[in-house]
């Protein structure tokens, strides 16, 4: 059984991880199987020596070059890779609207007074977003030249997917600190609230 070309975004819940084994373009995270990466959905046997499988089928996401034609626009949720982060703003590139995925480059800019409703003066770009980390967004109007302005003022938006400085990718421990759970080191954030988080 292959869902053959099923985009996904980075942050998309794919599978149980106790049904599928891990491939590339994914991890686990409280035993589902999450896409890192834009791309499409696929399942298979595991190959001769992938240990990992231990039988079961492997599900994986293969990048995808060629996606549908649709551009972010005002009061669209989007998903986003930070790449650069100042001391006013953090600069990214806009990878989904909604579950769609981007054909063309967009870029975005989340400044400092729109990461957070609360203390906005208080905000430290820093401990909010770091260059690599998966952000759930949403445009609040264009920039300029095919630049977006971004809010993560709600609490279900900010970062999906961070890994730590040791490469690990960590763990939601609360709404501002994520958890490399090798090392159990404590970076901060400005965490997205899951809905697999009750708390």
């Amino acid at each position: 059984e292959t869902m053959a070309d099923t985009l996904v975004c980075p942050g998309d819940t794919l599978g149980a991880a106790d049904a599928f084994a891990p491939g590339p373009g994914t991890y686990i995270r409280n035993n589902h199987i999450i896409a890192s990466i834009v791309g499409v959905r696929q399942t298979r046997k595991p190959e001769e020596g992938e240990a990992s499988s231990s039988g079961k089928h492997v599900l994986e996401v293969l990048p995808k070059s060629e996606a549908s034609p649709i551009v972010p626009k005002p009061g669209s949720v989007v998903t986003v890779k930070i790449t650069r982060v100042q001391q006013m703003s953090a600069s990214c590139v806009i990878l989904c609207v909604g579950p769609q995925a981007l054909a063309q480059e967009f870029r975005g800019i989340i400044r400092q007074q729109d990461v957070r409703a609360t203390e906005i003066d208080k905000v430290v770009m820093p401990e909010c977003f770091r260059p690599g980390d998966i952000v759930r967004a949403e445009v609040l109007s264009l920039g300029d030249a095919r630049s977006y302005y971004l809010t993560t003022a709600k609490n279900e938006y900010g970062v999906v997917y961070a890994k730590s400085l040791g490469g690990t990718p960590m763990v939601a421990i609360s709404w501002e600190a994520m958890q490399d759970p090798q090392t159990m080191a404590v970076e901060k954030r400005k965490v997205a609230k899951t809905e697999a988080k009750a708390e």
